[in-house]
């Protein structure tokens, strides 16, 4: 139940960030992230875990991660560059488990066997960068929702407000706000690109089950392969969106540098 309500919560959270409603947009983000823990422990708690949860719940955690990067990197909150090394990594794993699921699965391969989870053909182990890299990746956009409540004149009145003005003073005013949150992107873009090629290269991040080894190393490869190839395509984008970005701040500079001069000059 609480799986699903996130699954709800998600494309609300989404409209909120867009639209500049920014302290509901953090109220449902942080029900999100509770009730993932709450959930998370009650299965564990109770032995409740099941099939269909294994695929839910996971399912939840990328809509919310995908929508989160996409919304704030539409409003501007979050660097072109990085949004497309973050989904592009994911997109890149997405497929590369559609291909495994088909490879390993047992004949016949008809679609109501390929959606059937109770006849599980693969198994995946997410690496320790990988999890941490996740961590790190909901650290920042959770920031940056914390930043965005200080341009929302509802929610600096608050008490939260207040706590939040006082931290963003202690690190040294918007400035400070500005260099840590460039610092944790650029580890989460490190984390990223490399948690995404592990995947290219780790034979044990995807197990493929069944007795023929000779069979299964080459259907591995393959799905290496494409990861690889499809992530390294998106790198390549995000690459070329930085270049481009600094190419226009550059213009920009140049541009507020000859204003300065020209009035200076008018000034003499």
């Amino acid at each position: 139940m609480l799986t699903f309500s996130r699954l709800i919560a998600t494309p609300a959270v989404g409209y909120l960030i867009i639209h500049d409603h920014h302290l509901y947009a953090f109220s449902l983000f942080a029900y999100a992230a509770i009730s993932d823990l709450l959930d998370g422990w009650i299965a564990r708690r109770w032995n409740l875990q099941t099939v269909v949860g294994s695929v839910v719940d996971p399912m939840a955690d990328k809509f919310l991660m995908t929508t989160l990067v996409t919304c704030l990197a539409v409003n501007g909150s979050l660097p072109i560059p990085l949004a497309a090394l973050i989904l592009g990594r994911d997109v890149s794993l997405a497929i590369s488990a559609l291909y495994y699921r088909y490879a390993s699965l047992p004949a016949p391969k008809t679609m109501a066997r390929y959606w059937d989870f109770s006849l599980p053909s693969a198994e995946v182990h997410p690496t320790t960068i990988s999890k941490f890299n996740t961590f790190l990746q909901l650290s920042l956009l959770g920031t940056l929702l914390c930043t965005n409540l200080l341009h929302d004149p509802s929610a600096t009145t608050s008490a939260a407000g207040g706590l939040l003005l006082s931290i963003q003073d202690a690190l040294g005013g918007e400035q400070g706000v500005k260099t840590l949150i460039q610092g944790m992107s650029a580890v989460v873009a490190t984390t990223t690109i490399y948690s995404g090629l592990e995947y290219t290269w780790s034979k044990k991040a995807v197990v493929i089950l069944g007795g023929d080894e000779a069979l299964k190393r080459k259907q591995g490869f393959r799905g290496r392969m494409i990861m690889a190839a499809g992530f390294g395509s998106f790198i390549a984008v995000a690459v070329y969106f930085w270049f481009n970005r600094r190419a226009e701040e550059e213009l920009k500079e140049k541009a507020n540098r000859k204003l300065k001069v020209k009035s200076e000059e008018r000034k003499v």
